[in-house]
């Protein structure tokens, strides 16, 4: 009979698999391990569901919408207009952008900042003619240094202390990792700036004048809707659905009066003339089977598709976003949401296969045409990042300034002791809903549940670890290579097996799982555990090798035009450079042995 120290090993080990496999979301692996663990015996019951209302889950909640918050304030957006000078230097361009991002990282979310900023760096990166390959892997990996610098900058950091005050009683204050982290962030940012994004493809630049990414005048072509036509009296939204979605109305002309992005529910006449986009067999489909007429092709580009009220954007497909693994027909994107897409790229190339079978995938680029006003919520409804430059107000919006201020006081409640962390940032989110600084329908938008069910999951299976006596087990190897190298070998190899662990499973669960693994090697070999805790918090926050370790890194795979090897190219030497200077700055930071 199984014992329920390999049952533990078994889930956990079957999790890893699906983890690295990625074929299903981590919050569903980590929910199906929790509820094996209850069904097998190894969590009770009545502990299943104790995790999502740990401390590190309502804080790293809280923390969610302190972005949003944030990232509405404006004032990150008159900041970013002071990188302008600094884009004619490869090198200074990329220190002020990566710079500036690893600061709002390290006081909000990782991904947050990030989105903030990649707008940005994008545009400057086409003013200056340089390619994004070369901006926007340093912007992520800038957004992930600066999260080591705080509490609150990445979820690990909040997961550690929760372990930490576990053990003795007294969690890591808000300001605890910013010895170590600062260091480190430091020398990543001078790596990334002077060396790392020379090792990068140098992939075509583009241009705000030459955007060549989308070639969508090949594909439009006008049609007539002719006396005979069997279209004549049906909405726009039938033709786009008998063409089973590899066609695209763009605009409608009828008498003197042409129409960009024509709704759907439009009737269509006789002698309507359409303009469409659409594949050459998808074409000749339609028109022969509904017996419109050709007109021909034109001269149509991105910037005749719009108008005061219709405009053309690229956006990038969010982890997590309603359109991950659907196709535009299956969501239904222009019936429901009013966008049409126009063109779809990953990897940095233009997919040229029938758009209605593409199904969408975190850091695809599409295309899309829709109503200017409404594009802003829609994005943020469906979870896509637009990569246009944002409009930028010289003086902050009423109100704008009340968010940060309640922030800067929840902060400093956590610094002086007043409450801990999950108190201070709640009663931070609840005063900017109570202020009107922050809209309460954009609350529970503002979390990304993924992660909140993930940690509430993984909490009971990592607790699981530790209890059936799995983490002495996995440690034991370790412990006893005392006898042969110093502990802060011991602790530089935990460090460098959780950042290998982290580049191919999410941050937060390598975090869960490794802090009771190195809790118990600094009992076992005598010492404090605060320095083995910094090194898994230093660990877990690595994820520089691969695109799927960290939302941050697939954000830019598409903009960027990154594939899956080009991450290890300045990846592999930061994390070596991370490892030989954190090790050092945390022993002489958190002694092994405190006086």
């Amino acid at each position: 009979m199984l014992t329920d120290q390999t049952i533990v090993f078994l889930i956990i080990g079957l999790a890893l698999v699906f983890f690295i496999w990625g074929r299903f979301r981590y919050d569903l692996v980590a929910m199906m391990a929790l509820i094996s663990s209850v069904l097998l015996g190894v969590v009770p019951s009545d502990q299943a569901f104790v995790g999502f209302g740990h401390p590190a889950v309502i804080t790293v909640a809280a923390v969610l919408i302190i972005s949003q918050a944030l990232r509405q304030s404006g004032l990150i957006e008159q900041a970013s207009r002071l990188m302008e000078p600094f884009s004619h230097n490869p090198s200074l361009h990329i220190l002020a952008l990566s710079t500036l991002v690893a600061f709002c990282s390290a006081f909000m979310n990782n991904v947050g900042a990030l989105a903030l900023m990649l707008p940005v760096a994008i545009q400057s990166a086409y003013k200056s003619g340089r390619p994004t390959s070369e901006v926007l892997m340093p912007l992520s990996f800038g957004s992930l240094l600066g999260g080591l610098m705080t509490l609150i900058g990445t979820p690990p950091n909040i997961i550690i202390s929760s372990y930490r005050a576990a053990e003795t009683g007294q969690s890591f204050a808000m300001f605890d990792f910013f010895p170590v982290g600062f260091g480190v962030a430091v020398i990543g940012l001078a790596f990334l700036s002077l060396v790392g994004w020379r090792f990068l493809p140098k992939r075509v630049a583009r241009s705000e004048e030459n955007d060549n990414l989308f070639h969508i005048e090949d594909y439009i072509t006008e049609v007539r809707v002719t006396d005979g036509s069997r279209i004549i009296g049906r909405r726009l939204l039938e033709l786009e659905q008998l063409a089973e979605g590899n066609l695209v109305a763009v605009a409608l002309l009828r008498g003197e009066d042409r129409m960009l992005a024509p709704s759907g529910y439009m009737r269509l006449r006789e002698d309507d003339i359409l303009t469409l986009e659409a594949d050459t067999a998808t074409l000749k489909q339609i028109v022969d089977e509904q017996k419109l007429e050709l007109v021909g092709s034109t001269d149509y580009t991105q910037a005749t598709l719009k108008s005061d009220r219709v405009d053309v954007l690229e956006a990038v497909v969010t982890p997590g976003s309603r359109l991950e693994g659907r196709t535009a027909q299956s969501i239904q994107l222009h019936a429901h949401y009013g966008l049409s897409v126009l063109g779809v790229a990953r990897q940095g190339q233009a997919l040229h296969e029938r758009l209605g079978r593409v199904r969408f995938k975190p850091g695809d680029v599409l295309l899309l045409q829709g109503l200017r006003e409404e594009m802003p919520e829609t994005f943020s409804a469906i979870g896509l990042l637009p990569l246009a430059e944002r409009d930028i107000e010289l003086m902050p919006r009423q109100g704008s300034l009340v968010a940060p201020l309640i922030f800067a006081l929840a902060i400093l409640t956590v610094v002086t002791g007043l409450l801990p962390a999950e108190i201070a940032f709640v009663s931070a989110v609840g005063l900017m809903v109570l202020s009107g600084s922050f809209p309460l329908k954009d609350l529970y938008e503002s979390v990304d549940w993924s992660i909140v069910v993930l940690l509430g999951a993984m909490i009971p299976v990592g607790l699981a670890l530790d209890t059936t006596g799995g983490s002495a087990a996995i440690a034991e190897p370790l412990i006893t290579l005392a006898n042969h190298i110093p502990v802060w070998g011991i602790m530089a190899l935990m460090m460098l097996v959780t950042m290998l662990l982290s580049d191919v499973m999410n941050n937060a669960a390598t975090a869960v799982l490794m802090a009771p693994i190195s809790i118990t090697i600094a009992k076992a070999l005598g010492v404090a555990v605060d320095p083995f805790l910094i090194a898994v918090a230093i660990g877990s926050s690595s994820t520089y090798l691969t695109p799927i370790g960290h939302q941050s890194n697939l954000l830019v795979m598409g903009p960027g035009g990154y594939t899956f090897g080009d991450y290890w190219r300045i990846g592999l030497p930061l994390d070596i450079i991370i490892l030989l200077v954190s090790i050092p700055l945390i022993l002489f930071f958190w002694p092994l042995y405190p006086a």
